[in-house]
C-alpha cells in the first residue's frame, strides 16, 4: 500500500477551487490525507485497538461471516446486535463497545447492559470474499439470525444505520417472534432520499415545501455515488480494488459530506475503516451490495409487529413528516451528530440506546 501511495497522481486543481467542495472533495484534500495516510499513519497501533476485543469468522449460507462478540459482565444483560451501513465498518462502533456492554465502568446503570455481536456485512470488510451473487438486505438479516441462533441467542435487540437500518428491518420481519425492538439512526440527509422513494407528506407549508425542494435538489447532486453503484458497479469496482487514493477518496468525501458541522472524526479511525476496505478489496463487493439491492425489491421497511424506535441526528423537522407516528413508539432529535452517529456523537447514540430498549425490556 505504501508503495503504491508513493507514486500516487492526482488531478490538478482548477485554479480558484483548491479547496472547493462544490465538484466532491478536493484535490488538494486528497493529496494531503494521502500523504499522512503513506507516512503517518500507524495501522500497528490501529490493529491493537480492535484486537483488544473477542473477532471471529463464520461460515453460513457459504459466506465468511466476520464478527465481533463482546459479552457483558452482567448477566442479564440484553444481546444486542449492531449493524453498520456504507461507507462504513464495523469499527465504527468501537466507542460504544464499552459503555453499551458494561456501563457500570462507564457510569451507567446495571440494567442497561448488552451483550454485544457486531458483524461485517457481507461483503465488506472482513466478511468476504462475496461466495456468491444474491447478497442484499434480505439475506444478509438471515444469515444474522442464524448468527444470533449460534451464539445461543433466542430473543435480543437489533441496531443499524444506513443500509444495516434496512438489514436490522428484515430481521425483524423474518424473526418477529425474536427481535425484541429494532433502533434506527439516521439523519437529514435521508429527507431528500425519502422525499425521491415515498410519497410526499400531506399539508406542507409553503416554507417546508420550499425546505422539501431544496433538500430534493441537493440528495440529486449528492446520489451519484447510489446510482453508479447500483446500476454499472464494475468500472468503479475495478478502480476501488487497484487504487487506494480512489478507495480513499470515494469514502472520505462521504465521511465529510455526511458528517455534523461540529463533528470531529479522528484522521486515524477513519484511515482505518478505509485500510480495512483497501486491504479486503470490499470497496468492490459493498458496491455490488447496492447493485442488488437496487435488483432485488428487497424494502427497507420493517415488520409493523415489531417496536421501532428512530434517532435522528443532525436534525430536520421534515424528516417525521414521513414516518407514520402510530407506528414509532420512539423518536428523537438531535441537532448534533450526522450519517456516522456511532463516531461522531457516542454518548448520545449510546443514551438513546439504552431509552428505547430500556421500555421493552420485559
Amino acid at each position: 500500500m505504501r508503495e503504491r501511495l508513493a507514486r500516487i497522481r492526482v488531478p490538478d486543481a482548477t485554479p480558484g477551487l483548491e479547496a472547493d467542495w462544490s465538484r466532491g472533495i478536493p484535490p488538494n484534500l486528497i493529496r494531503e490525507l494521502a500523504e499522512y495516510w503513506a507516512d503517518s499513519f500507524d495501522w500497528r497501533a490501529q490493529e491493537a485497538e480492535i484486537n483488544q476485543y473477542p473477532q471471529f469468522l463464520t461460515e453460513i449460507d457459504g459466506q465468511n461471516i466476520h464478527f465481533l462478540h463482546v459479552r457483558s459482565p452482567e448477566p442479564d444483560a440484553t444481546p444486542l446486535i449492531l449493524t453498520h451501513g456504507f461507507p462504513s465498518a464495523f469499527v465504527e462502533f468501537l466507542d460504544v463497545i464499552g459503555p453499551l456492554s458494561d456501563p457500570r465502568a462507564h457510569g451507567g446503570n446495571a440494567e442497561d447492559a448488552f451483550h454485544l455481536v457486531i458483524p461485517s456485512v457481507p461483503g465488506f470488510g472482513f466478511s468476504s470474499p462475496v461466495s456468491a451473487p444474491g447478497w442484499e438486505l434480505g439475506r444478509a438479516a438471515k444469515a444474522f439470525g442464524e448468527l444470533m441462533t449460534r451464539l445461543g441467542y433466542e430473543r435480543f435487540a437489533a441496531q443499524g444505520e444506513d443500509i444495516g437500518s434496512g438489514v436490522i428491518a428484515q430481521l425483524g420481519s423474518l424473526f418477529p417472534d425474536r427481535v425484541i425492538g429494532t433502533h434506527s439512526s439516521c439523519d437529514k440527509i435521508q429527507v431528500g432520499l425519502f422525499a425521491e422513494t415515498f410519497p410526499p407528506p400531506q399539508n406542507l407549508t409553503p416554507a417546508e415545501q420550499e425546505a422539501l425542494d431544496a433538500a430534493k435538489l441537493w440528495w440529486a447532486g449528492e446520489k451519484g455515488y447510489m446510482a453508479l453503484q447500483s446500476s454499472q458497479p464494475n468500472a468503479l469496482a475495478a478502480g476501488l480494488t487497484d487504487s487506494p487514493v480512489f478507495q480513499m477518496a470515494w469514502i472520505a468525501e462521504k465521511w465529510t459530506t455526511w458528517t455534523g458541522t461540529e463533528s470531529k472524526i479522528d484522521r486515524n479511525r477513519l484511515l482505518t475503516l478505509i485500510s480495512i476496505y483497501w486491504f479486503t478489496r470490499t470497496g468492490a463487493s459493498a458496491a455490488h451490495f447496492y447493485w442488488e439491492l437496487a435488483h432485488s425489491g428487497a424494502s427497507m421497511a420493517g415488520s409493523t409487529e415489531v417496536p421501532q424506535g428512530w434517532a435522528v441526528f443532525n436534525q430536520d423537522p421534515l424528516l417525521r413528516k414521513f414516518l407514520p407516528a402510530d407506528l414509532l413508539p420512539h423518536y428523537t432529535e438531535y441537532d448534533a451528530g450526522g450519517h456516522f452517529p456511532a463516531m461522531e456523537v457516542p454518548d448520545l447514540l449510546v443514551d438513546d440506546i439504552r431509552t428505547f430498549f430500556r421500555t421493552l425490556r420485559t
